[in-house]
């Protein structure tokens, strides 16, 4: 029995990177031998266990073969004859399929290292493509290390592209396409995410609602990028400098411009109403993801909205409180500072514009603590149902008029 530190935890110390979770494999044991020495497993489709005092995850080696379509179809096969190199074998990419010994000492057969130090993504042989959740993983490690250098090999592209026509991704389960995405809005180039499903000709089977995107004309003096897709990439690497890790923030960037996709070609490339429009196919893709409530509130009121920030100034008092009720702001006042900055990133996630001032932005933060700052409280007194509401309505307006200067 032998133990081997494995996957991202090698690759990020190979890095320079601060390595996050520390996974190991076990080589010749017994899943009995495991529970023998306290170990405590936990894996359901293969056999995983926790170390007793470290909490640490340990698999034993393992081998697997397909048997069905989707990321389940797999018998796994974890004997003690099997070999550390038939284990890393079975894994992705080959910067994940490396291995450090006890002393430190690297085992790399498929020449993970080498492929860290010319910043590739390849895969580590053909059984890559029995797994379509791989499509998803390559485009999500390419979102996280893009601004290292990586690019996908060739190879490994072509294989993706093959998984895409084969009809494949359509198997993928909705939690688990959502996981890969909002780990992907959360790393430092989404955009990278979004090309990489496009080259492989996988975005339009992931987000066909982004996917259409691209190839949509807008105004050039407004978008000096031209194609809405190619827009959507810059806003979301714009958020992502905006409010790092912030997959929240992230997903509304993505969708805010769907309606884009709907407007009618006699029409282009203007699009009036298309931040209504865009909030069918953005329902749609949410109930497809099951994207979580918070998420999907958010993108809903980026969507709807941000035409509306963006002519902050032109506001009266009365108009910007009635967009921030919109908007639940008053009971949900976090929702209205996270849109403030998917609209700063809309308008900075444009060719050339990424410096610019966004004061917009601020103004609505401003405008909102200083209607938060009038309570029911303060206004109730002599006052009963609705004259408290109708009472607490104006003294707010009242307190955005007077905070920024705005007619009521």
């Amino acid at each position: 029995m032998k133990t081997y530190l494995v996957g991202g935890a090698v690759r990020d110390r190979l890095l320079g990177r601060t390595p996050g979770d520390r996974d190991y494999v076990v080589v010749g044991a017994t899943q009995q031998a495991m529970l023998d020495a306290g170990y405590k497993p936990v894996g359901r489709d293969f056999p995983v266990f926790l170390h007793p005092h470290t909490g640490e995850e340990y698999a034993l080696a393992r081998t697997e073969r397909k048997s069905g379509r989707g990321y389940r179809g797999f018998v796994v096969d974890a004997d003690p004859s099997v070999t550390l190199e038939d284990d890393l074998g079975r894994r992705d990419f080959t910067i994940n399929a490396i291995a450090e010994d006890e002393d430190g000492s690297l085992v790399d057969p498929y020449g993970g290292a080498r492929d860290l130090q010319e910043r590739v993504l390849r895969h580590v042989g053909p059984a890559f493509v029995e797994d379509p959740l791989r499509v998803l993983r390559a485009a999500r490690f390419m979102a996280r290390f893009a601004e290292l250098g990586f690019s996908v090999a060739p190879e490994t592209t072509a294989l993706m592209r093959s998984m895409a026509e084969s009809g494949e991704l359509a198997d993928l389960v909705p939690e688990r396409v959502w996981q890969e995405l909002r780990r992907a809005l959360a790393s430092a180039r989404p955009s990278a995410f979004l090309r990489t499903l496009r080259d492989a000709g996988a975005l339009a089977a992931i987000l066909p609602e982004v996917d259409a995107l691209y190839g949509v004309p807008q105004r050039a003096e407004y978008h000096p990028e031209v194609d809405t897709g190619i827009h959507i990439e810059l806003v979301c690497d714009m958020a992502a400098r905006l409010a790092p890790g912030d997959d929240a923030i992230g997903f509304a960037a993505l969708t805010h411009d769907l309606g884009k996709a709907l407007t009618p070609a006699d029409v282009l490339p203007r699009h009036l109403g298309h931040e209504h429009a865009g909030l069918k196919p953005l329902r749609v893709l949410c109930e497809r993801l099951r994207v979580p409530t918070e998420h999907r509130q958010l993108a809903e009121a980026a969507c709807r909205e941000h035409l509306n920030v963006h002519r902050y100034d032109e506001l009266r008092a009365s108009t910007v409180y009635d967009l921030i009720a919109r908007c639940d702001g008053f009971r949900q006042p976090e929702r209205v500072r996270r849109m403030s900055v998917v609209c700063e990133a809309d308008k900075r996630g444009r060719a050339g514009l990424s410096e610019v001032e966004y004061p917009q932005g601020q103004r609505l933060r401003d405008a909102l603590d200083a209607a938060l700052a009038v309570r029911a409280s303060d206004i109730a007194q002599g006052r009963s149902g609705p004259e408290v509401g109708e009472a607490l309505r104006r003294a707010r307006i009242a307190a955005i008029a007077t905070a920024t200067g705005k007619k009521a």
